[in-house]
């Protein structure tokens, strides 16, 4: 191996002590950091996610309010659930457990939590101020991923980047991101021709598109920072499941210069980012009586301060 190892679980646990921090700080003002999240029916993957979710808000000094619904609750109990938690003073940011049962809509609930508390990222509201490079609530892996990249090379100025995978919770903001350091952004996706070629240009390569092992090491330009976000499962060779990414890990630390690994990569860095959204969220929602659109203005950069080497 010749790439840089880049330790996300090393880089997420610098943000929670920069949290920890903080939220000290605000704590002594009477303010106490607030998440709250909801999660529904009886997926195992998810409980398993949100009580690691709860353990590191606790363990960083944050309030931490879990929502425990049952698979046959109602569209509507859910709605009428995020609108209390929106009118909540405790509760700085609101997140909700995806997948929903099938029956509930999901972009509904997504929609109808207040944006200044939409600790995912997700909003429309948000989406748009993402986008414009106005501000905004960043959705967390991309901005776990783009923290990843600054600790390799702080100045991602002119650099191409390809992002493989174009969904909104990874790929749309990570370019959105990118392009915010002015990097060159292509995305691929399921109807582009000849990816491999594509990828062979890329100073920057995030994939995020959840097939084991997609991107081939001769897939890699020399040099390249590579940013795998996929978590797939498979079978090893005693008969025993196994983490892998959708990059071909050991072919491409031959050839690149970073990159991420599975696990312990970009996952760290996503509770750690949902994180530092809520306390960036409870610091705008401090100025009381001011009107949204005012919060908003109040808000810091999409990178959050945490010290870049």
């Amino acid at each position: 191996m010749t790439a840089m190892l880049i330790d996300g679980k090393a880089v997420a646990a610098e943000i929670r002590s920069e949290i920890a921090h903080e939220v000290s700080l605000l704590t002594e003002r009477g303010i106490t950091p607030g998440l709250a999240v909801v999660i529904a029916g009886d997926d195992p993957a998810s409980h398993v996610y949100v009580r690691s979710k709860a353990k590191q808000t606790l363990e960083v000094g944050m309030a931490s309010f879990k929502h425990d619904l049952p698979a046959d609750i109602s569209e509507a109990e859910l709605l009428a659930l995020i609108a209390s938690l929106n009118t909540d003073p405790r509760v700085h940011g609101i997140l909700v457990q995806l997948p929903l049962p099938r029956h509930i809509d999901s972009e509904k609930v997504l929609q109808a939590i207040d944006p200044a508390k939409d600790v995912d990222g997700f909003h429309p509201l948000n989406v748009g101020l993402v986008a414009s490079g106005s501000g905004g609530l960043v959705p967390c892996t991309p901005l776990g991923a783009i923290i990843l990249l600054k600790k390799v090379r702080k100045d991602l100025r002119g650099l191409s980047a390809v992002i493989v995978g174009r969904s909104n919770i990874v790929g749309r903001p990570m370019a959105q991101l990118l392009l915010k350091e002015d990097c060159t952004v292509t995305i691929a996706h399921r109807y582009t021709t000849d990816v491999a070629s594509l990828v062979r240009g890329a100073d920057i390569l995030v994939v995020a598109v959840g097939r084991a092992e997609m991107i081939r090491g001769d897939w890699i330009k020399p040099g390249a920072i590579v940013i795998d976000v996929g978590i797939n499962r498979v079978a090893g060779e005693d008969g025993k499941a196994r983490l892998v990414g959708d990059v071909a890990f050991d072919e491409a630390a031959a050839v690149a210069g970073a990159i991420t690994p599975v696990p312990g990569g970009v996952g760290p860095m996503t509770i750690a980012c949902l994180l530092r959204n809520t306390v960036d969220a409870a610091k705008a929602s401090s100025a009381t009586g001011l009107s949204l659109d005012a919060r908003y203005a109040a808000r810091p950069t999409l990178v959050p301060p945490v010290p870049i080497q």
